[in-house]
């Protein structure tokens, strides 16, 4: 097996050398006495998999993997900084891949296309087309390779609905039904009155993208590329309107069934709160469906369903800035009268590579994040809740085998996977914000907004004010047709 090992990274050293220096022989550790600086968010998410994987990526290459971690909320700044200023303490970086237009324009990411095409280890066609174009690619050109699929999604305990006979929440006024009828009540057996619905509100955190779950359905309608941040043809921001108004509400309102410390949750506290068995919706990304099965720390498993984010039976009308009620013209895409937009927040945990870096450390570099992106790991590790990473590849959607292995029932399996396929294949797809400096638009002045709405520090109007003024700033700033081309480029993103 050791052999086999070996065999099969001497191959993926001979696809990413693209050079002509000759390619070492199978029993040689090509990249020893190489060490490669990689930089990510404090986890356990995401660093995990990286520093589990890192030491026997070394045994078989020599390649020495030193993982440097730095709180969310520092990442996309560390990154830039060392960057822009040519310190180039990092030699690869493990990052939202929306923020790809900050380091790909300036020339600071290495263009990875020829080593991509080279690797037949990397197995590409399997990694589903939306991840391979809007994780991976920018200009057409490749510069990250996915180590994560991201979709957000409403998690809900299957138990407790049937106990009270209640159904999935098709909308979000359904969610906020369905978290009343829920809290207060014990959830998990333990004689405490229990929460309807958790979700990570921390400012300053992962948080921010919580509202666009909430916000797409009632701001786009015909599909993806309509777009949900900003209209297309004025870029003005699509945050002062009746639609925007009514997602705040609802947003606003989930935190009435919530735990009473929620404003100081992020998604690692959401998550405990869920495994713990005291939380009965909850809005996430893939991580709950495989952290309920890990049997050390989660009391729901086989107990949770998944659905595709609710959506809203009235959109918003662009012109008037009025809500409208769903039809055929005004809601194409609509099932049942209702309006999805599933949001792909984040796009899915990439890994680039640092174009400053030294050739023989980015080809190591290269190396190791192709390493982690092939199926023999990746379909391992998408299966463990702890790693943060979530389905991307065909193989994980198609291949029940993984996630009943894991742990979970084949039912469980067809319902998580489900939900996440319903969400990629949907036509009214909401992409997240893909242009420069959207972090921000984003992580600045939404985050700060959101928090400052939810602390009853400022009102609904006050907060619609306060982000278009900072969004149109921003915007001005940097150039509208600029920040207008870019929109309209990333929306146009195939899927």
């Amino acid at each position: 097996m050791r052999r086999q090992l070996r065999l099969s990274l001497a191959l993926l050293v001979a696809t990413v050398l693209v050079s002509a220096v000759s390619v070492p022989a199978a029993s040689s550790r090509p990249f020893a006495g190489v060490t490669v600086n990689v930089l990510t968010f404090t986890g356990p998410q995401i660093a995990e998999p990286l520093q589990r994987r890192g030491p026997a990526f070394t045994r078989l290459t020599g390649a020495r993997i030193n993982v440097v971690t730095v709180p969310f909320s520092d990442l996309y700044q560390k990154i830039l900084t060392d960057l822009a200023t040519g310190t180039n303490s990092y030699h690869a970086f493990v990052f939202a891949p929306q923020w790809m237009v900050d380091y790909v324009t300036p020339g600071y990411l290495e263009d990875i296309t020829m080593r991509v095409s080279a690797d037949r280890n990397i197995q590409w066609a399997d990694i589903a087309p939306f991840f391979r174009n809007f994780s991976a690619s920018f200009g057409g050109r490749v510069y990250t390779i996915p180590l994560d699929g991201d979709f957000q999604m409403v998690y809900y305990r299957s138990d407790q609905l049937r106990r009270f006979g209640l159904q999935p929440p098709q909308t979000w006024e359904d969610y906020l039904r369905v978290a009343q009828a829920l809290h207060r009540k014990d959830l998990n057996g333990d004689g405490r009155a229990d929460f309807g619905s958790c979700i990570a509100k921390k400012r300053g955190a992962q948080s921010y993208w919580m509202i666009w779950s909430v916000a797409g359905a009632l701001l786009q309608s015909q599909g993806t590329n309509q777009g949900a941040f900003f209209d297309v043809d004025s870029f003005a921001p699509l945050t002062n309107n009746a639609a925007f108004a009514e997602a705040l509400r609802i947003y606003t309102e989930t935190t009435r069934y919530g735990p009473p410390d929620e404003l100081n949750w992020d998604v690692g506290d959401s998550r405990a709160g869920f495994m713990t068995g005291r939380c009965g919706l909850s809005l996430d990304w893939g991580d709950i469906g495989t952290l309920a099965i890990d049997p050390k720390t989660s009391k729901v498993k086989n107990k949770v369903g998944a659905v595709i984010l609710p959506g809203s039976r009235r959109v918003l009308d662009r012109r008037t800035g009025q809500l409208v009620a769903c039809n055929s013209t005004t809601c194409p895409h609509a099932t049942g009268g209702v309006n999805h937009a599933p949001f792909a927040a984040f796009g899915g945990w990439s890994g680039g590579i640092n174009k400053a870096a030294p050739a023989r450390v980015k080809d190591a570099a290269y190396a190791f994040m192709s390493y982690m992106s092939q199926p023999a790991q990746a379909n391992v590790d998408v299966t463990i809740g702890i790693t943060g990473f979530n389905p991307y590849r065909r193989s994980q959607f198609q291949n029940t085998n993984l996630w009943v292995k894991a742990g979970m029932s084949a039912a469980a399996a067809r319902n998580y996977l489900g939900a996440i396929e319903a969400s990629l294949g949907s036509p009214n797809m909401v992409l997240d914000l893909r242009i420069p400096q959207n972090q921000r638009y984003q992580q600045v002045v939404l985050d700060t907004a959101i928090a400052k709405l939810l602390a009853k520090q400022i009102t609904i109007e006050q907060a619609m004010k306060e982000i278009t003024d900072g969004w149109e700033a921003i915007t001005n700033e940097l150039g509208r047709d600029q920040q207008s081309q870019a929109y309209r480029s990333a929306l146009g993103v195939k899927r």
